[in-house]
């Protein structure tokens, strides 16, 4: 492994993040809020730092299958530890725990704040906020992979390594047009968004920051009160068809912008991912008709707006879910476990996991009645290959492995059970919001140093899926 080639495209990652803060520079400058040092004095430090790095570093002509997974975790550090500096210069998060919890929850696309006070925030700083879970949520590794062609193999080491899901759809020969083409989707539906937002009454600000969360999953708000502060059914209904159109296949998207929608309807795991959703809102609205709530539009919206948020582990809100019925809450947990499908920008186990998950339960059952019968394992027409198998049984054992002992170590803090669950299966599946003491009405603010550091490990690796940090601890990867 050459340590120079990893430097070397995290210097190229650096470059791309030091222009990114041109927008919230820009917006500083704007809004006169005394920021725009802040921001000016950080690009220029990246940008020589970065220029410097890679002038005295040989640039790789290939990065190795050890050279991009390292690259892609250690990015994610990077960048959280980069984000974090103008919250901790500019004093509104001066403790550099919290400032990195918050950046890395919103690289990560996750949505937990320790913030208790948002709207006190300059909206520079809470565009840039918003800003970091839009670069998180398409990943800023597929974004250099489209910028910087020249790295050959070793884009294709990065797309790998980011990409989410067991199964990655190429919609081009050449992985670096993939990562444009996907790339521009993501800033058509960016750029839709907004301007029906816009549409709906939202400023500019708030239209561009709700879009980022939106599209991004990741559930960042400029306003504490999340969604729930614009009561307007329209806005209500534009944010949950965008939260669901990110939570499905990006590549999909692409094809019917090409005029071929049949796509979607032929996908089996967009089938199942729009089953689980008809299923849960069905399951949430039955019980919380049971339990004294009247049916009614507002019924259906509320239900509807948090079953798509909390399955494509957006994290937004309109109410506090915590008050409904305890059966109810049962549901969105096990909506934070499944997440979006593959290649969106969702998080958690994703849909054709799941699937695959219970194909394979079902062959075993059939094989106790007919030992000798064969039962190949399906995804549409397609028979899933033995690796894909094993590859997805391993990540279902690995993620409840880590579930079950994050949720041990956190109740070894002093916190209580279901906060623990809460935060574990919101942070690991890059939700946001919980249940307990971390719910849609309140914050991290209050957990411990070493809980927060635990939880932004576990953002990490939910946003990697598992494999991609978890391999770099293993021996044979450094032999």
């Amino acid at each position: 492994m050459k340590f120079s080639n990893v430097a070397y495209t995290l210097s190229s990652i650096g470059l791309i993040l030091s222009l990114a803060f041109v927008i919230p520079l820009a917006f500083s400058l704007y809004e006169r809020d005394g920021l725009h040092f802040i921001f000016a004095s950080q690009i220029l430090a990246m940008l020589i730092g970065g220029l410097l790095l890679r002038y005295f570093i040989t640039r790789p002509t290939e990065l190795t299958i050890r050279e991009g997974f390292l690259t892609v975790t250690l990015s994610w550090i990077v960048l959280s530890l980069l984000g974090s500096i103008p919250f901790m210069i500019s004093g509104f998060i001066p403790n550099f725990t919290d400032a990195f919890f918050e950046t890395a929850s919103g690289f990560t696309t996750t949505g937990a704040s320790i913030l208790t006070n948002i709207e006190a925030l300059p909206q520079s700083l809470l565009l840039w906020r918003d800003l970091t879970q839009w670069l998180g949520g398409m990943g800023v590794i597929a974004l250099a992979v489209a910028i910087f062609p020249y790295l050959g193999v070793g884009g294709f080491q990065l797309f790998r390594a980011e990409v989410p899901g067991p199964i990655k759809d190429k919609i081009s020969p050449r992985i670096s047009e993939t990562a444009r083409l996907l790339w521009m989707v993501y800033l058509v539906f960016t750029v839709a968004e907004t301007l029906l937002l816009m549409l709906g009454g939202l400023s500019l600000f708030e239209a561009l920051c709700t879009a980022f969360g939106t599209m991004a999953t990741g559930g960042f708000h400029p306003r504490h009160t999340s969604i729930a502060a614009y009561p307007s059914p329209y806005v209500q209904y534009i944010v949950t068809v965008f939260m669901f159109l990110a939570g499905v296949n990006f590549a999909l998207h692409y094809w019917a912008i090409k005029g071929k929608p049949k796509h979607y309807l032929k996908n089996p795991e967009f089938r199942f991912f729009l089953g689980i959703i008809l299923v849960a809102l069905m399951s949430i609205m039955i019980f919380r008709l049971l339990h004294g709530k009247i049916l009614s539009e507002e019924l259906f919206r509320s239900s509807l707006f948090q079953t798509v948020s909390i399955v494509t582990t957006t994290g937004f809100v309109t109410e506090n879910y915590e008050t409904w019925p305890f059966f109810t809450q049962l549901i969105l947990i096990f909506l934070m476990l499944i997440g979006g499908c593959t290649s969106s920008t969702g998080g958690a186990m994703k849909n054709v996991r799941v699937m695959i998950f219970f194909k394979y339960v079902g062959s075993e059952v059939k094989k106790i009645f007919q030992p000798h019968g064969v039962f190949p394992i399906k995804m549409g027409e397609r028979p899933v290959p033995e690796n894909v198998i094993s590859n997805v049984m391993g990540f279902v054992l690995l993620y409840i492995l880590i579930f079950a002992v994050s949720i041990l170590a956190m109740t070894s803090f002093g916190i209580d059970l279901e906060t623990s669950v809460g935060s574990v299966a919101a942070t690991l599946g890059n939700v946001g919001p919980g249940i307990g003491t971390v719910g849609p009405a309140e914050n991290y603010a209050h957990i411990p140093a070493v809980g927060k550091w635990l939880l932004s490990f576990l953002m990490v690796v939910g946003r990697l899926e598992i494999y991609t940090v978890l391999v770099i601890f293993t021996r044979h990867f450094w032999d």
